[in-house]
């Protein structure tokens, strides 16, 4: 899934960048950090690594999508999994947050990982810019969804009865077929009128459903 362009296709550039540039201080030596996906943790990532190379830091990260790993590596910074260390903290972007600081993320297929590095995580800094807040959840994204290839037609017909009033198949840049996720999986896309706090956990329990993109009730730090 190396499908979407981070590096050129950013809006509000600068005030991300400036985002990125204050996560960037946040860092210290010998940290293991959990890198999230998207345009601006993928400016995040480029000011950590002038920090890394300024200052001869050591630190590891936890990327959350095979594009972030590249850049890791293209700028010289280690990487590891959850399967061999924690992190310390974490930092990722959003689609959309509300009031209670309930997200939408994953609109570019890396929800699953992005989620297991939060709960991982003792420390998570949601990085956003003024166009990210909303009203009410769901008022200009879908809910992504990620689902197992051959359930994609009863999980939308489940989630159609969860109250989503569209559900589509997210489609490839490339070849117009349905986009893969880093994991082999395809991600569907479900908007809803009203989103209520115990629709995470209610989609998630859908026979197929590997991970959805909405975050309710986790302990966030927004920096904006």
């Amino acid at each position: 899934m190396q499908e979407f362009d981070w590096k050129n296709d950013i809006g509000q550039k600068e005030e991300k960048r400036k985002l990125a540039e204050r996560i960037a201080k946040r860092v210290r030596n010998g940290e293991v950090i959990g890198f999230g996906s998207g345009s601006t943790s993928y400016m995040a990532v480029e000011e950590i690594a002038k920090r890394v190379k300024e200052e001869k830091l050591s630190i590891k990260a936890i990327p959350t999508s095979q594009i972030i790993e590249d850049l890791c590596k293209e700028l010289g910074i280690e990487t590891t999994t959850l399967d061999i260390e924690k992190p310390d903290w974490c930092f990722d972007g959003a689609d959309e947050v509300d009031k209670h600081n309930w997200l939408i993320k994953g609109m570019g297929a890396a929800l699953y990982k992005e989620k297991l590095n939060i709960k991982q995580s003792k420390e998570n800094y949601i990085l956003v810019d003024y166009t990210k807040f909303v009203d009410k959840l769901g008022e200009k994204h879908p809910v992504p969804i990620e689902v197992e290839k051959d359930k994609v037609e009863q999980v939308e017909e489940e989630v159609k009865k969860l109250g989503a009033t569209k559900v589509e198949i997210k489609l490839s840049n490339v070849n117009q077929g349905p986009l893969v996720t880093d994991n082999g999986n395809y991600l569907l896309y479900a908007w809803f009128n009203h989103i209520e706090a115990n629709l995470e956990e209610t989609i998630n329990k859908i026979d197929g459903v590997i991970e959805n993109g909405l975050f309710i009730g986790y302990n966030l730090i927004l920096i904006k």
